[in-house]
């Protein structure tokens, strides 16, 4: 036995308004919302969720974004670290060199 592969559908940005505002008016009903607009429940908690993060300005952090940016902050700090090192360095070498013109 095979299994067909879905494409993605691509629903229209009005589509997915609509759907989340019936949601809002019946929050407890998502699951047979999702069946009678033939969306993927998921779907319409992510269109849900969205939109609820837009409502209030707030960037949508997914796991993958997060570890990313932990990743990046890391290089980062390990980054500053060095080129603090490098500053002194170069403070100490200028001192240096400063003093044997004299």
């Amino acid at each position: 036995m095979s299994k067909k592969k879905r494409g993605r559908t691509a629903y229209t940005e009005e589509f997915r308004r609509e759907a989340v505002r019936l949601v809002e008016a019946q929050p407890d009903h998502l699951t047979q919302i999702a069946r009678d607009l033939g969306v993927a429940p998921d779907s319409l908690r992510n269109w849900r969720r969205r939109a609820q993060a837009q409502a209030v300005d707030q960037p949508i952090v997914r796991p993958a974004q997060v570890v990313s940016l932990e990743e990046e902050n890391r290089r980062l700090r390990l980054e500053n670290a060095r080129l603090l090192e490098e500053r002194e360095i170069l403070k100490k070498a200028t001192a240096f060199f400063a003093r044997d013109t004299r």
